[in-house]
């Protein structure tokens, strides 16, 4: 049946208690983590928007309320649970709303197509906000507030991002005023995607892409984007027009999949009606509606009412089997809430398995409890444990999680599906903190050192944390399980770089959300990060080519985590905008940070504290030494202000969303930035990984310029040939680093942090597959070193001139030692890369991995009966 809307549908008889009188039982729409909950239950957010219509000579812009709820009545019946509306709605509409089961995001209009910042105009938009906020406050069937929508990209570009930004949140904290508990947001959409507004309650876009692929790849961006928010499509649609019927339901059909696959907390379609009217004019070109002017369906209500019912995943009976392990040890006190947890996941076909490795606490008797198998097993550390329920599960996906951590509801169902959309060997999610562990957990969960992901793409990880991964089990069984060296931490990161050195892919889910306990004190934290400095050094032994001369690990991707941005202190990003601020999508590109911030978090920084004051000490015998001492002071306070600015940007951003920011908050977290890269450096050297570590094999060549050339009766590609040697020398555990596409030499065999060897390759052809390969060598000692003992020796000289003995001594001896430590270096380098040049022609076979170690072997076997030419140990012409 069909009606116009200027006529009154008949009424349903459907009565419910006034809205005033159940406002004060009703619980109030929440954000917890990636998702909107309501009382204890997770609201997904299936919305249509509504409106803007022509006023009546009343000055309603909502029709009467016989129609609205003809509307609300129709909407409900398709599924709908939502509905967004661009003004502020009467009261009536918000009770019809309630009676009808869907609450209102609603919206408060004011003129954001204008320049708005002039000081009569801000005053007026502030006070219509809290105005409109004032006459909804506390309606059990509002949703949340918009303080704006799609402010255009030239009135952002007009004023700068900054006082935008700054104004949005002033509308939001007058929103605020007016309804405390409320929900609060802001609607975007691409072209000023790099809007950052950390304060709003959670992220919303309004996104209209017609390509499938491209809209699952905006989103996955846009998740990520949004960090530890929701993210809520505020408008996604299809002209009906345009693209006639049938395109637009089939388009809103893969798009409301795509979103909540995507893991959105809610879409809200573009629109419920062809009746539109906007700036004073009504739109008659455009038809988005799921109904038409008249409110009869369009195919798309029933595409779409189709897909809100299957979301957020569509039922089958094909979901595969997981197996879920929990490893603990003396967990007794977190692992409680884990299982009560992973006993109400929403996931059909899933066993849960407890390994208790060796706990002397009520561990055990707790996991009885629950639906779980349970292993004990003596104490052998982490990795043993996650082995033990390698082997015990029967599900093809393994999915760990930590005794100290729990899920959301949906974690294996996005797990699933990542899995089932994709080849990937292993998928992650993020781990957020959860709220009321108190401040000092809260500022632990936004200081240096937490659980983090690695991201190569928005959907592409380089490294998952270990507290939330899930593999597919042949995959972990090709490789060999986990390497049982790591007893405490790094065997995630060990686990995800064999993974990937076998050709396989890790796979991200911003939606596969686990709730990570933090460490709730100062000591804790201590000893944690210990612990990763320890697991550090492990991982260099094993893996030296993913680590930097000096130690540090070198990611390929990009680091994500709660605050991370504001503890790496990123610089200002810069904006694509296009020529004339042109571009649809304008994004901001986020700057690494600068050399001295970069130098200012590294554990080594305190080395250069205490240098300088062994320089300042010896001013008493020398005045110039005195010079330290303003530097001494630099250095000691450059880390404290990088602490104190990243702890500020944190509390004001983040932590301010949940507790205010006080003094012992912001000092507690500058504190803990400050322990964070000490507590790394003493778990590093405890362990061997030591600015003074060798990296060759013992051994000594003079490091001079040298030339090889070895004949071969068999053919094999330059490539090939590199990776022989390559492979040789890593067999040896000799540290050996291939060179960048800019690059004129091949691979680079350290010695230590003071010296190397670098070596550049050439091959001739001379027929019937024989070659002639050269090879040249030649020493390569680090800038650094060289600076820093070109300023030693020229402190000693200086000394020694001014007649001030003992510093002249001290530093010739430090000049002399440090020549010393860069000539054996380079000497230990060249050695070793001139052991396997020494013997006959070689090739490699590649072995099976150690499974007790982890660690690539390889053998080096002679072949070939062919005479072997090689050069002497004279050196090079000058110039090679």
């Amino acid at each position: 049946m069909s009606y116009s809307p200027r006529t009154s549908p008949p009424r349903i008889p459907l009565v419910s208690a006034p809205a005033a009188t159940i406002a004060k039982a009703t619980p109030r729409p929440r954000v917890h983590g990636k998702f909107i909950f309501i009382g204890d239950e997770k609201f997904y957010i299936r919305g249509v928007t509504y409106g803007t219509f022509r006023a009546d000579q009343q000055g309603n812009e909502y029709h009467t309320p016989d129609i609205v709820e003809r509307d609300f009545a129709q909407m409900a019946a398709a599924g709908m649970n939502a509905v967004r509306t661009y003004t502020v709605p009467p009261v009536w509409l918000l009770d019809l709303a309630w009676r009808y089961g869907l609450r209102v995001m609603v919206g408060l209009a004011w003129e954001q197509h204008v320049a708005f910042l002039e000081k009569a105009r801000v005053h007026s938009i502030e006070a219509r906000v809290r105005e409109g906020v004032r006459a909804c406050a506390k309606h059990p069937a509002v949703l949340c507030y918009v303080v704006g929508n799609e402010i255009p990209a030239s009135i952002v570009r007009w004023y700068g991002r900054r006082r935008i930004a700054a104004f949005i949140e002033r509308l939001y904290r007058a929103a605020k005023r007016e309804d405390p508990e409320a929900l609060v947001t802001y609607v975007n959409y691409p072209s000023t995607e790099y809007l950052q507004l950390p304060f709003i309650d959670f992220v919303c876009f309004n996104v209209y892409i017609e390509s499938a692929a491209r809209l699952e790849a905006y989103l996955a961006r846009l998740q990520n984007l949004s960090d530890d928010r929701p993210l809520v499509m505020a408008e996604i649609g299809l002209d009906s027009y345009r693209h006639g019927k049938r395109a637009q339901a089939g388009a809103l059909d893969w798009q409301v999949r795509a979103a909540f696959a995507a893991g959105c907390a809610g879409v809200f379609v573009f629109a419920w009606t062809d009746e539109w009217h906007r700036g004073g004019h009504d739109i008659t070109d455009w038809h988005f509606g799921l109904t038409d002017h008249y409110r009869r369906p369009k195919p798309a209500l029933a595409s779409v009412s189709r897909a809100f019912r299957e979301a957020p995943f569509q039922q089958a009976a094909d979901w595969p089997r997981l197996s879920v392990v929990v490893c603990s040890y003396n967990g007794a006190r977190t692992i409680g809430d884990c299982l009560r947890a992973l006993d109400r996941l929403d996931y059909p076909n899933y066993e849960v398995i407890v390994v208790d490795d060796g706990s002397t606490d009520d561990t055990a008797m707790i996991a009885r409890r629950h639906r779980v198998r349970l292993m004990r097993t003596e104490n052998c550390g982490l990795s043993s444990a996650r082995n033990t329920g390698l082997a015990a599960a029967t599900g093809e996906i393994i999915a760990y999680i930590d005794d100290d951590a729990y899920p959301d509801p949906h974690w294996l169902n996005y797990l699933a599906a990542t899995f089932a959309s994709t080849t990937h060997a292993g998928v992650g999610g993020p781990n957020l903190a959860p709220a009321g562990d108190g401040l000092i957990a809260s500022c632990v969960a936004h200081s240096p050192g937490g659980p983090i992901h690695v991201l190569l793409s928005d959907r592409i990880a380089e490294h998952i944390p270990g507290c939330n991964m899930a593999f597919r089990k042949r995959c972990l069984e090709a490789i060999g399980g986990f390497d049982t060296q790591f007893r405490v931490a790094g065997d995630d990161v060990d686990v995800c770089w064999r993974l990937q050195e076998r050709g396989w892919t890790l796979g991200f889910s911003a939606a596969a959300v686990v709730w990570h306990h933090r460490r709730n004190s100062v000591r804790a934290y201590w000893r944690q990060q210990q612990g990763y400095g320890k697991a550090e050094a492990l991982l260099e032994r094993k893996w030296p080519e993913k680590y930097n001369a000096a130690g540090h690990l070198t990611w390929a991707g990009r680091l994500y985590g709660q605050g991370i941005a504001y503890t790496l202190g990123w610089r200002r990003a810069r904006i694509y905008q296009g020529t004339w601020g042109s571009a649809l999508f304008q994004t901001a590109e986020n700057r690494a940070p600068g050399l001295l911030w970069s130098l200012t978090m590294m554990p080594e920084w305190s080395l250069v504290i205490a240098g300088l004051m062994l320089i300042a000490l010896f001013g008493w015998l020398w005045w110039p030494l005195q010079l330290a001492l303003p530097l001494l002071v630099f250095a000691a306070a450059a880390p404290l202000g990088r602490a104190l600015i990243s702890a500020t940007r944190i509390c004001t951003a983040r932590i301010a969303r949940t507790r205010s920011v006080s003094p012992s908050v912001l000092g507690l977290t500058t504190l803990l930035h400050l322990m964070q890269p000490l507590a790394r450096l003493l778990g590093r050297w405890r362990y061997g990984l030591t600015p003074w570590r060798r990296r060759a094999k013992h051994g000594f060549s003079l490091p001079w310029p040298r030339h090889r050339t070895i004949w071969s009766e068999s053919w094999q590609t330059p490539a090939g040939r590199l990776r022989s040697l390559e492979a040789v020398l890593q067999a040896q555990d000799v540290v050996v680093m291939r060179g960048g596409d800019y690059d004129r030499w091949d691979l680079e065999v350290r010695g230590g942090n003071l010296g190397a060897t670098r070596l550049r390759m050439a091959i001739e052809e001379h027929g019937g597959g024989k070659q002639l390969a050269r090879f040249r060598l030649w020493p390569k000692l680090p800038k650094a070193g060289l600076t820093l003992a070109a300023l030693t020796a020229a402190v000693a000289a200086g000394a020694a001139l001014d007649g001030a003995l003992a510093p002249a001594m001290v530093f010739g001896a430090a000049t002399l030692l440090l020549g010393l430590r860069m000539f054996f270096e380079s000497g230990a380098a060249m050695w070793s890369a001139l052991e396997p040049l020494r013997a006959p022609e070689t090739t490699v076979t590649l072995h099976a991995v150690d499974l007790a170690t982890g660690r690539r072997r390889a053998r080096a076997t002679a072949i070939g009966l062919a005479p072997v030419e090689m050069s002497s140990d004279a050196p090079a012409r000058q110039g090679d």
